[in-house]
């Protein structure tokens, strides 16, 4: 994710400018603001204003008024992740280990959620791990993963599921032989992984409900949001899984409020919880 400011202190942005490129995104792609924090929108914005020379925030709200192109780079700055395969490798061994092999033995099927997955490195990692270690289910189709992102952009990447080497650094030698190509100075995932994933978008201040599932993740988003809107995210979650069903955190998130009740703490180190 974006990393902090450093140099002298950005000049405020005015409640009502704020409010004018709220709305221009909004009308743009549906994007809104609401619930998310607003000194991180406010230091993204900033990023822009910065690269566009624009004198101040209220000069950059005029250059996005009249400007689309401007307005679909500020909508990748606010909804920029940056993620690799096998990211926190240990948070995939709990998951190979233990996680998935419970889900399977206990249900027919394993539905799993990645919210959040920008370029597909989460899903896909999902789909690689499911493969190789519980190819007999996958085949039966007993498992099914779905990505999702505000970013339509960024979802039309995953599906071509093309990446540049650094996002394959923890990749296990014989999965990345097995299931990359080479290509053009980048790597191509196999048409095998990519199909057993499917890419939708959504916005997380908008969704009213998720399908049912076993298994959620949803690592290093919440931080983004106000906490009323985390609690809210939360329990969208509980009420989307099953009894049982698994939700999986990023590292510096955590469970709180109503939400708190709804799910009982299986490994703290890992962020990974059981719903009841």
């Amino acid at each position: 994710m974006l990393s902090g400011i450093t140099g002298s202190v950005e000049p405020d942005i005015a409640p009502d400018t704020f409010e004018v490129i709220g709305r221009i995104l909004k009308a743009r792609s549906g994007f809104t603001l609401d619930g998310y924090k607003d000194k991180c929108v406010k230091r993204r914005i900033h990023i822009r204003v910065r690269a566009t020379h624009s004198p101040s925030p209220e000069a950059y709200g005029e250059l996005l008024t009249q400007s689309t192109a401007e307005q679909d780079h500020l909508l990748r700055v606010l909804t920029i992740h940056v993620s690799h395969f096998f990211r926190n490798p240990t948070v995939f061994a709990k998951l190979g280990e233990e996680i998935l092999p419970q889900l399977l033995d206990e249900r027919e099927r394993l539905r799993a959620l990645s919210v959040g997955c920008a370029g597909g490195e989460e899903p896909y990692t999902l789909a690689l791990l499911m493969k190789d270690r519980f190819a007999n289910a996958v085949a039966a189709g007993r498992v099914s993963i779905v990505g999702v992102d505000v970013d339509n952009a960024i979802l039309e990447q995953a599906r071509e599921g093309l990446y540049h080497p650094d996002r394959l650094a923890e990749v296990p030698p014989g999965i990345r032989e097995r299931c990359f190509a080479p290509e053009g100075g980048r790597y191509r995932l196999c048409d095998e992984i990519r199909g057993q994933v499917l890419f939708e978008h959504a916005d997380l201040n908008h969704r009213q409900g998720w399908d049912p599932c076993e298994l959620i993740l949803c690592r290093n988003v919440l931080i983004y949001f106000e906490r009323e809107r985390q609690e809210t995210i939360l329990n969208g979650f509980a009420d989307a899984l099953s009894p049982g069903g698994y939700l999986v955190l990023g590292k510096a998130e955590t469970l709180f409020g109503t939400a708190r009740k709804r799910f009982r703490t299986i490994c703290p180190v890992e962020r990974i919880y059981r719903a009841l």
